[in-house]
């Protein structure tokens, strides 16, 4: 049965989804860095053709889907946690005590969500949450140990989302019921870390990408890189606008990065949503 299985004939989850999350990155990890500033990352078009359609808004499957909503809201809280925790550990590693200090080189998702942000995610579609901070003065070389931090985050999330496909092709192959269980929580975990890692590594400050690439250049180049920052959340806004024919910018940015990592972690035998 398990070898004839299609999860494409189940009609109960054979449906066009849309999706819409919010998703954000503290502005810098420096202590020198004061509040947490929201980046909200708001899809309202479809983020690619495939049938699994767009990233619905969350609330919208508590009613209709309650399993599919529980999945989303597991995946939020892994994606977002491992990101915060890898940022922590690199920093950590590098020689910088701060994380640990403040109690964020810890998997627990105490340490790495804000209660009020997470809701806002899930009930507003935007929100925030707790940002790690490190010293740069504790780090051996500060601009390449600054790249390395930052690129864990994304790196995480990509790994997981390796993980859980792998997860999900073995395990998933056992049974029906067994796939569908699974499909529920890992598929959204699989999805959401993509669009997590691929929208951090977007060189604009405040994400990541922004000093991974400044950990790449040169002094002279560094310095002339670093004076765009002052920029970087205005020209993010504009991105986000929906000032382009499609929609925002910042779609057309990711969705091609986004709908290639889809495709091979997700194939659509095995698409649910």
């Amino acid at each position: 049965l398990a070898a004839n299985f299609n999860p494409s004939n189940l009609s109960i989850y054979k449906n066009s989804l849309g999706y819409n999350i919010g998703i954000k990155r503290p502005i810098c990890h420096s202590v020198r860095v004061g509040n947490v500033v929201t980046v909200l990352l708001r899809f309202s078009t479809d983020l690619t053709n495939c049938h699994y359609g767009k990233i619905l808004y969350m609330i919208g499957t508590l009613f209709t889907n309650p399993l599919l909503f529980f999945g989303w809201f597991i995946a939020l809280i892994v994606a977002i946690t491992v990101h915060e925790f890898a940022h922590a550990f690199a920093a950590d590693r590098l020689g910088d005590p701060t994380p640990r200090i403040q109690g964020r080189l810890t998997l627990n998702p105490l340490s790495h969500l804000d209660p009020l942000g997470t809701l806002m995610i899930l009930f507003v579609r935007f929100g925030w949450g707790k940002p790690v901070q490190f010293d740069p003065f504790n780090l051996e070389n500060p601009k390449r140990d600054a790249a390395i931090i930052s690129l864990a985050g994304p790196a995480s999330n990509i790994v997981l989302a390796v993980i859980a496909s792998l997860l999900l092709r073995v395990i998933g192959s056992t049974s029906p019921v067994v796939f569908v269980l699974l499909a529920a929580i890992l598929q959204p975990i699989i999805l959401l870390n993509i669009i997590l890692a691929i929208f951090n590594l977007i060189p604009i400050h405040p994400l990541d990408g922004f000093k991974i690439v400044a950990g790449l250049l040169n002094k002279n180049q560094y310095r002339q890189w670093m004076e765009l920052q002052r920029y970087g959340i205005f020209i993010l806004i504009l991105l986000l606008l929906p000032l382009g024919p499609g929609g925002p910018f910042i779609q057309g940015l990711i969705s091609g990065p986004i709908k290639f990592l889809v495709n091979i972690l997700i194939p659509s035998s095995i698409q649910l949503i």
